[in-house]
């Protein structure tokens, strides 16, 4: 079955049929993990990991595996980890530097809360990667259940790497010059009063990424605008943009492309940022939900060359 549809001048199909899905970078190959165990959720993004404590010192070779398993399966699951607050930021530190979020509620700078019940419910539905109105985004994040529903608030997550090798050839060479702005005003903005809302845009004013990301680690070419915080394409007129970004925002909900972590009380999940997207699932109001999220600075993002400018290959440890 083909459907078809325009974006701008353009005239895509999607065809319902087999997905070629590529889980690592182009000419790699997986290899066995020796230090922990490791189940696929899915055979393309998301796996779980046993026989590691995170009470306890990562060292060198632990990190270097795990740091291996998170770029090949971009998000990776924990379970039954007791830990406290400084364990949890000492585990997202072996990535990078801490960030501190001017609006997660916190006692500990670095380590944000998220919280949702009956006088608040969550609002964390919607495709989003985290920070992207950032001038630096975030490289990863790790995310602790502490008080879950007896059922729902799962937490999609969709591979950007595989939403780009699924666009149609036209709509790749379209985008593969573009950049786009992201903005924390028109979602997290919602509702602030008028005051601290103007003293924030000062502070973190719009900002202008490429709308095809190079991943630093993997030279993978990642799908990088989201409904989140992604407002409107550089240089071309509103309808054309929001018909463009339309189009692109929908690739994160392809369920080909998605895994969906179903949470218990001490689980951990640890993203790729850089590679992914995240969808909060809000379906259990007014039950009580509470996570406490480390996040890790990134670079600046680098916008991925179309293929026949690419000098170099990925850089996978």
């Amino acid at each position: 079955m083909d459907i078809h549809g325009t974006v701008g001048d353009l005239t895509v199909r999607h065809q319902a049929g087999p997905r070629a899905l590529r889980r690592l970078p182009e000419g790699e190959q997986s290899r066995p993990y020796e230090l922990f165990g490791i189940e696929p959720v899915t055979g393309l993004i998301g796996a779980e990991v046993s026989g590691v404590d995170l009470r306890e010192p990562v060292g060198p070779a632990l990190f270097a595996e795990l740091d291996r398993a998170l770029l090949e399966w971009k998000v990776l699951f924990f379970r039954d980890q007791h830990i406290t607050a400084g364990q949890h930021l000492d585990f997202a530190r072996r990535w990078g530097e801490l960030e501190v979020n001017p609006f997660f509620p916190h006692e500990v700078p670095e380590l944000g809360r998220i919280e949702a019940s009956a006088q608040t419910p969550g609002g964390q539905n919607v495709w989003h990667a985290d920070g992207t109105w950032r001038e630096k985004p975030l490289l990863g994040a790790v995310l602790r259940a502490v008080e879950v529903p007896e059922a729902g608030g799962d937490t999609c997550f969709a591979d950007m790497g595989a939403a780009y090798d699924g666009l149609p050839a036209e709509v790749k060479f379209r985008i593969h010059e573009l950049s786009a702005f992201h903005d924390f005003a028109p979602s997290i903005g919602l509702g602030m009063e008028a005051d601290k809302l103007a003293e924030l845009r000062v502070k973190y004013p719009a900002v202008e990424h490429p709308v095809v990301r190079c991943h630093p680690r993997t030279g993978r070419r990642t799908l990088f605008v989201n409904p989140g915080f992604t407002t409107h394409i550089t240089g071309m007129g509103a309808r054309e943009s929001e018909a463009l970004l339309g189009f692109l925002f929908h690739q994160a909900a392809v369920p080909e492309f998605q895994v969906r972590f179903r949470w218990e009380a001490d689980s951990i999940a640890l993203w790729d940022n850089q590679a992914t997207q995240h969808y909060a699932v809000n379906d259990y109001f007014p039950q009580h939900r509470l996570m406490e999220r480390v996040a890790i600075l990134d670079e600046h993002p680098r916008a991925g060359k179309w293929p026949a400018q690419e000098a170099g290959s990925a850089r996978f440890p």
